[in-house]
């Protein structure tokens, strides 16, 4: 094809498809805020500051403290400093000459100077305070989130808008960063507030009012608005969760080769700007509902801060207050703006966090109901026989069952092949093996054990899984083997496994051996090749030395040499364990002692390898095909 053909056929494609639109039903698909009347929003700050000070209490008692002892220190420093004005105001504009007027007014200006550096200390320490709590608090609502997800039961994963509240809970971890400090400054903001109020009502209490007027519409505006920028995220969740998940993976330099080799690059870029803009569409369709707030509070506030200033001149024109008592009204008007104002911002900073912590301790609590609540009982060894009946498993959403009345017993020193086209229902049965997944009907059990009533750890600590998509985790080698489980201090077992899969040489042959970390972006990491990703996954089950061996499709990226080592190994340690083994490559179901296959999630033949292939039926046809590729 010339440069001008594909010029033309370009020219003639269609348009790249855009991004799919995600739409849920259901309780997860609807805005939690949408029938929230104001008021309840407004009453939720209480709750959000209780919240906030519980975490911060378990995170650093000490610095809690500190923080609690500035709010107090602050506090007292703005009412000394106003009371202090007051007394300086009096002696200043008294009567007598300058240096007597100033004379008396020295103790005052003291007491307001020592007053102001205490109130600055305080600021000083209570950042300090937020500075000790702030890290430890992030890292650990971080890791709650992280061990949450990796404690639910499997089946949560295939739950619609499990992911997308996981990416909500995201936002609630990251807003820990600044809470504690938002709540710091609306609890200090309130209580100069409140003594400074204090002193304006003594000196008219015609003011207090007014001043609230002032700042009320501004608050309202705050909450408002934050509740329309929640609106946005909410609506964004699913498709930053989805572009989140596509800028990895077409960035990571795993998939870098597929990407310029098909031409996907225009593509992706496209895919990523239109999600990105469409995201942008629904954030400026909100603008002009922000501008209309902004405009409507900042014009009602501005009316009542008129009227406030007004009625100060009106009083002290009118004689109704003292010069020096109004000069000390001015400081306590700006005083209290000051810190009603900032009680404003910062209370909608507060409620604006609560939003998103809520989201993530709901996300937290439906986490939590999801862990595996299943018996006590443990699962001791040797395990001799498992025994699967009449079991049937439907993923969550789905009309029909991946494992349908299946049927199996399975004994010690024995292996099973399970064999089948893809959607046949082999993996699933495996994870129901393991207990990873509980039957919705009929019974799993191991030694005569329900595992819906067995401790899941005991069974995991006794299963060895080589799944179809394994991780290829940017660990060191020795940890890629033991999976952070080491069974000794030495390194003899590890070898032993690396070499039950013939990557001796490999591995030695890395810039650190054992020690190389295995992520090549990563400075001074390496990679391997997919065969020998894989045969280092089949280690890792060997180095369990479990109970219950289940490899699932261990070897579809292996060369033919290490695909006989990989079996000739499992036919040699097949006999202190059960051992499962998945594959479309039917010759290698030579080693198994019987033989499943499955279809639509049923067991339609079963029987030895030389049964099966004189049978006629699914098996045979499927050697057949394999043999004719």
């Amino acid at each position: 094809m010339t440069q001008a053909d594909a010029r033309e056929q370009q020219d003639t494609a269609p348009p790249p498809p855009p991004p799919a639109e995600i739409r849920y039903s259901g309780q997860y698909s609807v805005n939690p805020l949408a029938e929230v009347s104001f008021g309840r929003m407004c009453a939720q700050i209480p709750a959000v500051l209780a919240r906030i000070a519980r975490l911060s209490w378990r995170t650093d008692r000490r610095a809690v403290q500190l923080l609690a002892g500035c709010q107090v220190v602050t506090g007292l420093s703005a009412a000394v400093q106003l009371a202090a004005t007051a007394r300086a105001m009096g002696s200043v504009l008294g009567a007598g000459t300058v240096g007597q007027r100033l004379g008396a007014a020295w103790p005052a200006l003291l007491v307001l100077a020592v007053a102001a550096a205490l109130g600055r200390g305080a600021t000083a320490v209570s950042a300090y305070a937020d500075r000790r709590i702030t890290p430890r608090l992030t890292t650990e609502t971080d890791s709650a989130l992280v061990e949450a997800v990796c404690r639910v039961e499997a089946a949560a994963y295939a739950v619609d808008g499990f992911t997308d509240r996981q990416e909500a809970a995201e936002m609630g971890v990251m807003r820990t960063l600044v809470m504690v400090a938002d709540a710091q400054r609306f609890l200090s903001a309130l209580i100069r507030m409140v003594t400074a109020g204090g002193v304006l009502s003594v000196l008219n209490l015609v003011m207090l009012p007014l001043l609230l007027l002032a700042v009320l519409p501004a608050g309202i505006g705050a909450v408002l608005t934050a509740r329309v920028d929640y609106e946005i995220h909410y609506a964004n969740v699913a498709d930053r969760n989805v572009r989140g998940m596509m800028r990895w993976w077409a960035t990571t330099s795993k998939y870098g080769d597929e990407v310029r080799a098909n031409s996907m690059t225009d593509y992706l870029v496209f895919w990523y700007r239109s999600l990105s803009d469409r995201c942008d569409r629904r954030t400026l369709a909100a603008a002009p509902r922000m501008l209309r707030i902004a405009l409507l509070t900042s014009l009602a506030g501005g009316v009542f801060l008129v009227a406030a200033w007004g009625a100060l001149a009106w009083l002290a024109v009118t004689g109704r207050i003292a010069l020096a008592i109004a000069a000390t009204a001015v400081v306590a008007v700006q005083t209290t703006l000051a810190a009603l104002s900032q009680v404003v911002v910062n209370g909608a900073a507060v409620f604006h966090t609560s939003l998103y912590l809520g989201d993530m301790q709901a996300f937290l609590d439906d986490a939590a109901a999801r862990a595996p609540r299943r018996g006590q009982r443990d699962i001791g060894g040797p395990v001799e026989e498992i025994r699967l009946e009449e079991v049937v498993y439907r993923y969550p959403g789905k009309d029909r069952p991946a494992v349908d009345g299946v049927s199996l017993t399975l004994r010690k020193g024995t292996i099973l092949a399970i064999v089948g086209v893809n959607g046949s229902g082999k993996s699933t049965l495996t994870r129901l093996l393991t207990g990873i997944y509980l039957p919705d009907k009929g019974r799993v059990s191991w030694d005569g054990t329900d595992l819906a009533d067995a401790d899941p750890a005991t069974v995991w600590a006794r299963t060895g899984l080589v799944p179809q998509i394994f991780a290829q985790w940017p660990l060191r080698v020795r940890e890629n083997v033991t999976l952070g489980q080491p069974r000794t201090g030495d390194d003899g077992p590890v070898w032993e496994a690396v070499d039950a899969v013939g990557m001796r040489e490999a591995v030695e042959a890395l810039p650190a051996g054992l020690d190389t970390l295995l992520a090549r972006d990563i400075f001074g990491g390496a990679e391997l090749s997919g065969g020998q990703w894989q045969r280092l996954a089949c280690s890792r089950a060997l180095y369990r030395r479990p109970e219950l061996l289940i490899l699932d499709e261990p070897t579809s990226q292996m060369d033919p040499r290490g695909e006989h080592g990989v079996f000739e190994r499992v036919k040699a340690v097949a006999a202190d364990r059960i051992t499962v083994v998945v594959t479309h490559r039917l010759e290698n179901t030579r080693i198994a002692d019987h033989i499943v296959v499955l279809e639509d999630g049923r067991i339609t033949e079963q029987g030895s390898y030389d049964d099966l292939v004189h049978a006629g039926g699914t098996f045979a046809e499927l050697l057949e095909l394999s043999h004719d590729r």
